[in-house]
């Protein structure tokens, strides 16, 4: 779990992304889970998140 107050993370991992709903479009979080080693390196990518209950 990470932190990112100023957005940092947001645009190096490219999940700050234009969105679409009902005609608008706005600026928004694309739910995504990254695999990051100790080094910081990617190793798995979970694009399409879905919350279970």
């Amino acid at each position: 779990l990470v932190s990112d107050e100023d957005g940092t993370l947001c645009d190096s991992y490219g999940v700050w992304v234009e969105k679409n709903m009902y005609g608008r479009k706005y600026m928004g979080i694309q739910r995504a889970t990254f695999l990051i080693d100790e080094k910081g390196v990617i190793r798995n990518i979970w694009p399409k998140v879905k919350v279970k209950e």
